[in-house]
């Protein structure tokens, strides 16, 4: 453990003498995310009186606290009671700032029109104060074209425009910086190349130099298995799973550049050691970190089996190198009750973009254990590793903004980050996702990766309505199939001579 400075904030932490709880402070707890061009903060609206009924077809689960209280009362605590007293009355369906119309269950409509709008217009001009951002510029395409995917939008007629934006950003020595004039960095990499994905054609695909990208993710690659995000950067799983993502869906060649410095230690290709790199990360929670000997975190999770599904089918990569028992231990922590949204990590908050981060992980555990490739979409439901009642509930009941956009939890700002992976959740809890016995890869290597296929669920089993229903997006490259699809076999069909 670190050492720890005598002058730093200390937490307050009380021993009631009784088994309840001290009454909650009102704390918020700040988070550094990017936001979009709304500045102004949203209206919450007027506080629902705490004894007002729940709207009928609400359960009991999502309108009182837990039965079970920690006599143990922390900041921490605090800042949970905090929240939870928040989210009840959007749970309930009685915040005076939700929308009509609610359905039988209790639920708010998806406020389809608003999302789209919203996101058209995160597309447009920043304010100067946006400067902050320009790191980040990839993705701010990314989450808006993901997120217009996903409501049934044509990303397709931003063409010329996500190509005029991104050519800039790539450097003669590969990959794609976060803005212009900037280092190549994995992450921004990733994104340009997804965005890239979604509008398709072959002008968006020759505009990626793939013999540079080749060689600079060659200079990535580390002695131990793992990636560095950018040269001289951090090493953490982050850059392992866009390293692969980009490799798999523009067919680079896995034989790592003659001049590749982990060539020294033994290492020939681009996942040698890397699937044991992945397995080092997981924590004695169970939970995945970012590298070897740090906290579990739930984006980190998702890199990580992603990256292990990319490598090769669930059921061999994700059995031979996860420890499952405690992995579905730490991942079914993560949801919370009355909330029904995810957190991140051990004694946070929930937040609405964990309705992906960790909520993208169980189609690829139930994958893994399923054993085997399904011959087609499951005809029964057998049911489900989480609550896809209590996520819907979460995200259709807190997270939509009244101005539009999605949001962490009630009285946070809506942002692009937060609308295209709180969608992209509330997409996996409409759809069941499963490996088949068919890919759209002729090659052996990553055949695995590209045959996924999604089925809606059973009606019977939704607590929404059927236009709140969203696109489906593939579980490992969170773009729509189609786009990932004509990605991998436009690059098959031209193989790089290296």
């Amino acid at each position: 453990m670190p050492p720890i400075a005598a002058t730093g904030h200390r937490r307050k932490v009380r021993f009631p003498t009784t088994n309840l709880p001290a009454k909650s402070s009102i704390a918020t707890a700040h988070k550094t995310r990017p936001v979009n061009r709304a500045t102004s903060s949203p209206s919450i609206g007027k506080m629902a009186s705490p004894s007002q009924d729940p709207r009928p077809g609400v359960p009991a689960l999502f309108t009182q606290p837990p039965p079970l209280r920690d006599p143990l009362v922390t900041e921490t605590i605090d800042l949970q009671d905090a929240t939870r007293e928040k989210c009840l009355p959007f749970l309930k369906g009685i915040h005076s700032s939700q929308k009509e119309p609610f359905n039988a269950c209790g639920v708010p409509t998806l406020q389809r029109d608003d999302h789209v709008g919203y996101l058209y217009d995160s597309l447009e001009d920043y304010p100067a104060g946006f400067v902050a951002m320009d790191s980040s510029r990839p993705w701010m395409v990314y989450w808006a074209l993901a997120g217009l995917s996903l409501l049934g939008e044509d990303a397709t007629r931003f063409r010329e425009r996500v190509i005029v934006t991104l050519r800039p950003m790539q450097n003669p020595t590969g990959g794609f910086g976060g803005g212009h004039g900037q280092i190549s960095h994995c992450a921004g990499s990733y994104a340009a190349v997804l965005a890239l994905a979604m509008i398709g054609g072959e002008d968006a695909f020759t505009l990626i130099d793939r013999q540079a990208m080749w060689r600079w993710l060659g200079r990535l690659k580390q002695a131990d298995g793992g990636f560095r995000v950018c040269e001289g950067g951090e090493e953490d799983v982050r850059g392992a799973y866009c390293a692969m993502t980009i490799i798999s869906l523009l067919d680079l060649p896995l034989s790592l550049p003659h001049d590749a410095e982990a060539r020294n230690a033994g290492l020939e290709s681009f996942n040698s050691g890397l699937a044991e790199y992945l397995s080092r990360c997981q924590t004695f929670e169970g939970g995945i970190s970012g590298s070897p000997g740090t906290e579990a975190h739930g984006a980190y999770a998702f890199c990580a089996l992603a990256c292990l599904s990319i490598l090769g089918p669930p059921e061999e990569t994700i059995i031979r190198h996860m420890n499952i028992p405690l992995l579905l231990s730490w991942l079914s922590a993560r949801q919370y009750a009355p909330e029904g949204g995810l957190s991140g990590r051990t004694n946070k908050l929930v937040d609405g973009c964990y309705s992906h981060w960790v909520g993208g992980c169980w189609p690829l555990l139930q994958s893994a254990l399923d054993g085997r490739p399904q011959t087609g979409a499951p005809e029964t439901s057998v049911g489900s590793l989480f609550s896809r009642e209590g996520l819907t509930r979460y995200i259709l009941g807190c997270c939509q903004s009244h101005h539009g956009g999605l949001r962490d939890k009630p009285g946070k700002h809506a942002d692009s980050y937060h609308t295209c992976y709180v969608l992209t959740g509330l997409s996996a809890t409409q759809h069941h996702h499963y490996r088949t016995n068919s890919s759209v890869s002729s090659s052996k290597t990553f055949s695995s990766a590209f045959s996924w296929r999604s089925s809606p669920i059973r009606a019977e089993d939704n607590v929404f309505e059927k236009n709140d229903r969203l696109s489906p997006v593939h579980p490992l490259y969170v773009i729509p199939h189609r786009a990932v699809e004509n990605m991998r076999l436009w690059s098959e069909a031209r193989p790089l001579r290296v």
